[in-house]
């Protein structure tokens, strides 16, 4: 996909310019149908709701969302789009892909979308998706004098992407562009408060609990919700940036150390069905009757109902942390290749980071491309080290 945004992607954002970019020059200022454009991060539909709702709440417009299917379930989280209004692009293949993409292009002018919002960093298919959608109004993140990321000129409102701000206040930006009446450059000129970042928390009612209850017994016969707490441990975090995973031995290690100091702990090891046998391996050399595995087990909209269950979570950088955040579960998170700056989940993570003077080397300046095959940056955060760090919460029942 890379290869092809690239390869494919840049003749494309310029033959674009060339052929249409003077025509894409004006926009008209009416918002009524905004399309927001996020295909390939579940993690950032999580940091685009502040955004989202900013713009349903001080505009009054009716949203629409572009996702790619398989990550389509995180916008079911919070369901601040409504479910018609979202439409999906399969990735699994080419064919797929150029098909769905005309699929799209008609279903923009059937939906009359007025104003799209890229929220992608950099990836040209997305800017080309805008280009495409005959919206009026085109909001995205524009490089202004830096070098490389050639998306074309497509934008009617060019936004500054600021590394130096946190990822969903980057997207309240974006809104903000839309909030002003007179050309800025750049886009956009406002402060944003730490307020305006908060998420709504979703309440886990009961049933769903007995439901999921049922569904760890059936891995797991031996739990019980009243005599036992559960720690979660996510090690895996996608293949596409496996730099991101600190080292399954330390986990191996940092759950043996909880096992063996807290009886009345179970750990369950999450993941999706790709990630089970990953996850198969870390529980099997654990080799403890109280860790058991749930990659594949649950759908994504019921992960919600785990946290709900759970006294910590222990992750990677990864989707499910930022999905935890819209729960009160407390989760342990590490970076090194992404900037926690940047890409912490909202609410109150505790960030495991060793702030070596490489990390982070993954950016959107690079298009998440890294030439480290050394995680060091990981590697020096030992198990002992979590575990201190966690103490104090395994001391401490989040029931009490």
């Amino acid at each position: 996909m890379r290869k092809i945004d690239y390869y494919v992607g840049v003749v494309l954002c310029f033959l674009g310019t060339i052929l249409f970019g003077w025509f894409l020059k004006k926009r008209d200022g009416q918002y009524k149908n905004v399309l927001l454009i996020e295909l390939s991060e579940m993690g950032s539909t999580i940091l685009a709701d502040p955004a989202m709702r900013k713009l349903q709440n001080e505009l009054n417009v009716n949203l629409f969302f572009v996702i790619f299917r398989k990550n389509v379930a995180s916008l079911y989280f919070l369901d601040t789009v409504p479910r018609e209004n979202i439409f999906t692009i399969r990735e699994d293949s080419l064919w797929h892909l150029v098909v769905d993409t005309f699929r799209f292009l008609i279903w923009c002018r059937d939906q009359k979308i007025d104003t799209t919002i890229d929220l992608e960093l950099f990836a040209r298919f997305p800017a080309l998706l805008t280009a495409c959608s005959g919206a009026q109004n085109r909001v995205g993140f524009y490089a202004f004098h830096n070098e490389g990321l050639y998306r074309g000129e497509f934008l009617t409102h060019k936004v500054a992407y600021n590394s130096h701000l946190h990822t969903s206040k980057n997207f309240l930006a974006l809104v903000n562009a839309l909030l002003v009446n007179e050309l800025e450059v750049p886009f956009s000129k406002t402060e944003i408060p730490d307020s305006e970042i908060t998420l709504t928390k979703v309440k886990v009612e009961s049933e769903p609990q007995e439901r999921l209850v049922e569904k760890i017994q059936n891995v797991f016969p031996s739990y019980d919700l009243k005599s036992q707490r559960v720690v979660l441990i996510n090690p895996n975090g996608s293949d596409l940036l496996i730099q991101r995973r600190w080292m399954p031995e330390y986990y191996i290690q940092l759950i043996q150390m909880i096992l063996e100091n807290h009886t009345d702990i179970v750990v369950g090891i999450t993941g999706s069905p790709q990630e089970k046998e990953y996850t198969e391996n870390i529980r099997k050399l654990v080799d403890h009757e109280r860790c058991f595995n749930l990659s594949g087990e649950l759908q994504l909209t019921e992960l919600p109902t785990l946290y709900s269950l759970a006294e910590l979570m222990v992750s990677n950088d990864s989707g499910p942390a930022h999905f935890a955040s819209i729960t009160d579960l407390q989760v342990y998170v590490f970076f090194g290749p992404g900037a926690p700056s940047e890409y912490k989940p909202l609410g109150s993570p505790v960030v495991l980071y060793s702030n070596l003077a490489c990390s982070p080397c993954a950016t959107a300046w690079n298009h998440r491309k890294t030439p480290c095959t050394d995680n060091v940056c990981l590697q020096v955060i030992k198990p002992e080290s979590v575990y201190q760090v966690l103490l104090p919460q395994l001391e401490t029942s989040r029931r009490n």
